[in-house]
């Protein structure tokens, strides 16, 4: 699943793809480590203290300032997965939550330069509340129409 800012259509964002590759077991990613070793990918494993649930990689480009692509390999259904498509999904119906993430997340680079936790910290508020808005929707039956990966958010 495309997931992360760039999943927005017109949402301002670095030039990362960050990809959710669901897995049936988590047990299975030390064999699927190695392949993704084999087509290039960093495995980054220092963040698992803090994530247990999530295997991470990179794929970038030497000459470039930043990764190209981010790879949060997970099991399907669990919290992790649920938690980023629902918050893109939402972003992607609700054009005015897309542009409020947007301006936070303009002021909090502005703000933190380049003290990338500060930055992630500074977003964990909005996310958790956008979350909780998608959830209440969900409960009650909503259905809001996630826009396409290549179409803009709902004015």
């Amino acid at each position: 699943e495309h997931i992360g800012s760039t999943s927005v259509a017109g949402l301002a964002a670095k030039p990362t793809v960050d990809i959710l590759a669901g897995i049936y077991r988590l047990s299975d990613a030390p064999r699927l480590v190695a392949r993704m070793e084999k087509l290039g990918y960093g495995y980054v494993p220092k963040f698992e203290d803090v994530l247990p649930e999530r295997r991470y990689f990179r794929l970038g480009d030497a000459q470039a300032a930043s990764d190209l692509f981010h790879v949060h390999m997970v099991e399907v259904g669990t919290p992790f997965w649920e938690r980023h498509l629902l918050f893109r999904d939402f972003l992607r119906g609700h054009g005015e939550a897309a542009r409020e993430y947007e301006a936070l997340k303009r002021e909090l680079a502005e703000r933190h330069g380049s003290d990338t936790s500060a930055y992630t910290d500074g977003k964990t508020a909005f996310i958790g509340k956008v979350e909780d808005e998608a959830r209440v929707e969900r409960a009650k039956g909503a259905r809001f129409r996630p826009a396409a990966a290549g179409a803009p958010p709902d004015p």
